[in-house]
């Protein structure tokens, strides 16, 4: 009988006492079962003791989390959570360093707990902490002491990060920006400023302007892994806290200190692994960059910004330097119009008489034409060549460069989830991001080339232009879902990655995906005229009878033999032999699940030797343990009547007779066949017919009648000699 849902047996452990078993009744108060514990090791005042976990947090047990308390848990008798707190309270305050230490250790570890947390806080724990931070005579082992406890302490959101005296934020950023500190009080200096920092717009200012970001470039360079980590974790924390336009200056000056390269050596190619919570920061730092193009994303084109016009107008004059060294004067202004818009026309604009429409989508926005003024200054020979590459084609034939770099800008914003927030626990970066300042435009570059490449060897016409982009996503993507570190390596893959490789990847895709998703549904449609002549031919197999060794139940004289599978008429001994016979006899009705057993000369056959009904057949992993060796196990099972007390328990001679007769009974019982070997024939048969139906959906037509064997050859003398090497 199972035990009651608010009963869980435990162990108590005290130190000096043998450990007590008891049954926790969860409704029963925690103070009398404290009581019971005390009174069971003859302690007196029960009040000053409480139970805590024995391992893990050491978490002290209270009404409210005690259903977390599972069967098999062990716990511990030790002092209250308010008498230690108490205790702790006046050792941190004594003149003996060494108790003063040891105090401030217990205080760290026991301060993750939140009863215990609260009482330490309600009789100003922290105040006296504040104090010895303020106080700045303790150093070393006992300053990260301090620090972890007020950290710890902090964690429980009783107190509020505002409440902090300016001494003591003053005390914690001097440990930050000093050299010569403990590693371990600089790892937690930084870990307080980083949760400091979001939780007021003012803290956020005292800290950015106490800690620069010269400073904590300088943490990131240092070999201790942990102390990088709390760095970035707080450059993150500033980033994030930021203004738009703070961030903006904030990542402008950490592009000129070259953060990107140094992340990109130093941490991301170190030669220790890069961790979870490092990879997350680098995630962030990559998305609070990227995100930086947010507001040109967001901008639609003013047609009246005379910088804007500028831009736009510059890419007409670099892709026909030439035709624009004619001098204006020499045309009418007519003239002038429609010299310009045939130039944006070759360039590829939608609206090619006032091209600054196409950028009134937003996004992309400005984004666009940023990226195409970049391609064009940074890289003029691959600008111009794309140019006047696709002014020579017909016009149904020719790549618009315009309309192109407009559609790419968007899905590269897409890909890199430009002006999304940042995640809470994504660790997905791209190595190559921190390999190159201006990752966004060169990638662009590389992109629009792609465009054009997979143009060509689609043979794409204007009506194709979807098609195409879809395609240059699809490449892009898979080609940034292999990590490349650096921006040479994503080139050389994406331009291996060809239009016939992506349509090769697409159709094995297709083809796995209709073998997982066609293949089940198919199988379900062909399997029931599959499996009942299967099924017919195992009640076939049964008639003939098996024999089967004779074995007695350990401790119980139970009739042991073998079930015709037809419903035989009976079991019987042969003298001098320990086999039983199932022999063929009278036959029940077909599909009986009826059973006629006569067990001859044995005294218990008497109540097999009526009719009975058939119940189910047992395996070897139901069965009781009468049987002892194991390879007698994997090949027994028992016919059980409706009436349990009586069963016919069988070993089969080999693995073949076992999977036969257990589906054959199965069968008669109108339950599913279950036998490793009846799975094995139901794929074969299923395979066959599913190739058979799938030809003649192709119309091939399958004779009746198999192929006529040939004739066997007038001689055999004849061979081939593998020795000579072919010529």
């Amino acid at each position: 009988m199972p035990p009651p849902k608010d009963v869980v047996k435990i162990a108590i452990q005290m130190v000096g006492a043998i450990p007590q078993l008891i049954e926790l009744h969860q409704t029963k108060p925690l103070t009398s079962v404290l009581k019971d514990v005390c009174d069971a090791w003859s302690l007196p005042n029960a009040e000053r003791y409480a139970l805590q976990y024995a391992d893990g947090r050491q978490t002290y047990i209270t009404e409210s989390n005690r259903r977390e308390i599972k069967n098999g848990s062990i716990l511990r008798l030790t002092t209250s959570p308010d008498q230690e707190a108490e205790r702790l309270y006046s050792g941190i305050q004594s003149n003996n360093s060494d108790v003063k230490t040891d105090s401030l250790k217990k205080l760290a570890s026991l301060s993750q707990d939140v009863t215990f947390a609260q009482e330490f806080i309600n009789r100003n724990g922290l105040k006296q902490i504040f104090y010895i931070v303020e106080e700045g005579n303790a150093t070393g082992e006992m300053l990260a002491h301090t620090l972890k406890a007020f950290m710890e302490l902090m964690e429980h959101d009783f107190v509020s990060w505002e409440t902090l005296s300016a001494a003591f934020i003053r005390k914690i950023v001097s440990y930050v920006n000093m050299n010569a500190v403990d590693a371990s009080v600089q790892q937690l200096s930084l870990s307080i400023l980083e949760n400091m920092v979001p939780t007021s717009r003012l803290l956020f200012e005292l800290v950015k302007k106490e800690v620069t970001l010269d400073r904590l470039l300088t943490h990131l360079q240092v070999t201790n892994a942990q102390l990088q980590l709390k760095a970035m974790a707080l450059l993150i924390a500033l980033l994030l806290a930021a203004t738009d336009t703070e961030r903006r200056d904030m990542m402008d000056y950490l592009r000129e200190k070259n953060i990107r390269q140094f992340i990109h050596k130093n941490i991301i190619h170190s030669s220790e692994p890069l961790g979870d919570e490092m990879a997350h920061y680098l995630y962030v730092l990559q998305s609070v960059s990227l995100n930086l193009c947010e507001r040109r994303m967001r901008s639609s084109m003013d047609p009246y910004s005379q910088e804007q016009r500028e831009l736009l107008h510059s890419l007409r004059q670099t892709a026909f330097e030439s035709e624009s060294e004619v001098p204006a004067s020499n045309f009418s202004t007519e003239r002038r119009r429609s010299l310009c818009a045939k130039e944006f026309r070759k360039l590829g604009f939608t609206n090619n008489s006032n091209p600054a429409e196409d950028f009134r989508r937003a996004p992309p926005g400005l984004l666009a034409l940023d990226n195409m003024v970049y391609f064009a200054r940074h890289t003029p020979s691959a600008y111009g060549r794309f140019v006047l590459e696709n002014s020579s084609r017909e016009d149904k034939h020719e790549c618009p460069f315009a309309r192109s770099s407009i559609q790419l800008t968007l899905i590269l914003c897409e890909i890199l989830h430009i002006g999304e927030p940042c995640s809470e626990t994504a660790q997905a970066f791209y190595p190559m991001f921190f390999g190159q300042d201006h990752f966004f435009e060169e990638l662009f570059c590389i992109c629009i080339q792609l465009v054009n490449k997979t143009w060509k060897e689609m043979r794409a016409t204007q009506e194709d232009f979807d098609k195409v982009l879809q395609v240059v996503r699809e490449q892009i993507t898979r080609t940034l879902s292999l990590k490349p570190t650096s921006l040479e390596l994503f080139k050389i893959r994406v331009n291996t990655l060809n239009y016939s490789e992506i349509l090769k990847l697409r159709q094995t895709e297709r083809l796995h995906q209709e073998e997982t998703l066609a293949v089940p549904v198919l199988q379900a449609l062909v399997l029931p005229p599959v499996t009942q002549p299967q099924g017919a031919a195992l009640r076939g197999c049964g008639g003939g009878g098996a024999l089967c060794p004779h074995r007695e139940p350990a401790g119980k004289n139970s009739c042991g033999g073998h079930e015709d599978a037809a419903g035989g008429k009976g079991v019987s001994t042969h003298q001098g032999e320990e086999l039983w016979e199932a022999e063929q006899g009278q036959h029940l009705p077909p599909h009986s699940a009826q059973l006629v057993v006569v067990c001859g000369e044995m005294e218990q056959a008497a109540p097999a030797q009526k009719p009975a009904r058939l119940g189910r057949v047992w395996l070897s992993s139901h069965l009781p343990t009468v049987l002892s060796l194991q390879d007698v196990l994997e090949l027994a099972f028992s016919l059980v009547y409706d009436v349990e007390e009586y069963c016919l328990n069988f070993v089969a001679p080999t693995r073949y007779e076992f999977c036969l007769w257990t589906d054959g009974l199965n069968v008669l019982l109108g339950k599913e066949m279950t036998s490793e070997r009846m799975q094995t024939d139901l794929d074969v048969l299923l395979s066959m017919e599913l190739k058979l139906r799938l030809l003649d959906l192709e119309n091939i037509s399958i004779p009746d009648t198999p192929p006529p064997i040939p004739k066997p050859p007038s001689n055999l003398n004849f061979c081939y000699d593998f020795s000579h090497a072919e010529q």
